[in-house]
C-alpha cells in the first residue's frame, strides 16, 4: 500500500535525485610540472656553458683575424677587435718577402713533417694497435704496458735524450731529427688498440681466413677499412701535434731553412722586441699557419662518421 505525500498550494515540486555524481577534476600533478622546469634549465645550462667555452675558444682566433688585417699603427693605437683600414695584402707580400721567402721554406717543411709523419706515424700506430688486439706472443701485455707508459711521459721530458741520441749518431740539425721522433705515438698505438677491439668483429677474420686470405691481405682488405675513423682520428691528433711542436725542432735544429714555422715565427716574434716592424709579420704568418689545420679538420671530419663495416663487408 503506497502513500502520497500531500504538498502544500504553492510549493515547488521537490528536485529529483542525481542520477550520477559530477566528474571529478583531473588532479594537478606538480611533480611533472617541476620535472619539465629543471629540464629546460638544464638545457639552459648547458646550451649557455657551450656558447660560453665556444666564445672563449673563438675569440683569440676572432682577434687575430681582424689584427693580421692592420698595419703597425693600427696594431698598438687602435682598438684590438676594430676594423681600421684594410693592410693585409700588404702584410701578406711583408711575409712572403722577408728574408727572400723563408717563411715559405718554413710553411713547406711542417707540411713535410706533420704531413708524411703524422701518415707514418698514424699508420705505425694502426698497425701495432691491431698487433695488440688480435695476436697473442710472449711479453704482449708487459710490451703493452711500457706503451701506456710512452703515454705518460710528455714529450718535452725526452727532447734532451733524444738529442743526445741524435748527436751520437750525427743527426742533430737535419730533417732526420725532427722527423724520425714524431713518427713514434704511444698513444696512437693506444687508440688503435682501442679501436681495433671496437671495430674489427673476430667473426669476420676468421671468415677471411677462411676463404684463403692471408694475414697481410687480411689486414689491408678487412681490417684496415673497418679501422678507418680511428686511422683518421689517429692522424689529425698527430698532425696538430707534429703542425705545433716547438720544443724539439729548437733543441734538434740551429739552420733557419730546417725550421717550421713555429719556430721561425718565433724567431721573428723575438726579432720583435728591437724591430717592431716584424709583429705585423708574426701575427699574419700565425693566421696563415692556422689554415692547415682547418682544412685538415673540415676536410677529414666526415669519417668520423663512418659506420662500423664500411667499405669492407658488402
Amino acid at each position: 500500500m503506497s502513500t502520497t505525500v500531500q504538498q502544500p498550494d504553492g510549493a515547488a515540486p521537490p528536485a529529483p535525485a542525481p542520477t550520477h555524481t559530477p566528474a571529478a577534476k583531473p588532479a594537478r600533478r606538480p611533480r611533472a610540472k617541476g620535472r619539465a622546469t629543471e629540464a629546460l634549465m638544464g638545457k639552459v645550462a648547458v646550451n649557455g656553458a657551450l656558447v660560453l667555452v665556444t666564445l672563449y675558444m673563438m675569440l683569440p682566433l676572432a682577434w687575430l683575424l681582424i689584427a693580421a688585417t692592420k698595419d703597425m699603427g693600427g696594431l698598438f693605437g687602435g682598438d684590438g677587435f676594430a676594423f681600421e683600414g684594410f693592410h693585409f695584402t700588404e702584410n701578406v707580400k711583408a711575409v712572403s718577402t722577408e728574408g727572400d721567402g723563408i717563411y715559405w721554406h718554413w710553411y713547406l717543411n711542417s707540411l713535410l713533417y706533420a704531413g708524411v709523419g703524422a701518415g707514418l706515424g698514424s699508420f705505425i700506430s694502426v698497425l701495432a694497435g691491431y698487433a695488440f688486439d688480435k695476436f697473442d706472443f710472449p711479453g704482449k701485455e708487459k710490451l703493452f704496458g711500457g706503451v701506456l707508459l710512452g703515454v705518460l711521459v710528455p714529450t718535452t721530458a725526452v727532447a734532451l735524450p733524444l738529442y743526445l741520441l741524435a748527436s751520437k749518431v750525427g743527426l742533430v740539425n737535419t730533417f732526420w731529427a725532427v722527423f724520425i721522433p714524431v713518427i713514434v705515438n704511444p698513444f696512437g698505438v693506444y687508440l688503435a688498440r682501442v679501436f681495433s677491439a671496437g671495430y674489427v668483429p673476430g667473426e669476420v677474420l676468421e671468415a677471411a681466413r677462411m676463404d684463403g686470405a692471408g694475414e697481410i691481405r687480411t689486414f689491408f682488405g678487412v681490417a684496415m677499412p673497418m679501422m678507418m675513423p680511428g686511422f683518421v682520428t689517429i692522424f689529425l691528433f698527430q698532425f696538430t701535434a707534429i703542425w705545433n711542436n716547438f720544443f724539439l725542432p729548437l733543441v734538434m735544429l740551429s739552420d733557419q731553412k730546417l725550421y717550421p714555422v713555429s719556430l721561425g715565427l718565433y724567431s721573428w716574434n723575438t726579432n720583435a722586441h728591437a724591430f717592431p716592424e716584424f709583429y705585423p709579420l708574426v701575427i699574419t704568418g700565425s693566421l696563415m699557419a692556422v689554415v692547415p689545420l682547418v682544412v685538415a679538420f673540415v676536410s677529414l671530419q666526415r669519417h668520423w662518421r663512418s659506420g662500423l663495416s664500411a667499405g669492407s663487408v658488402k
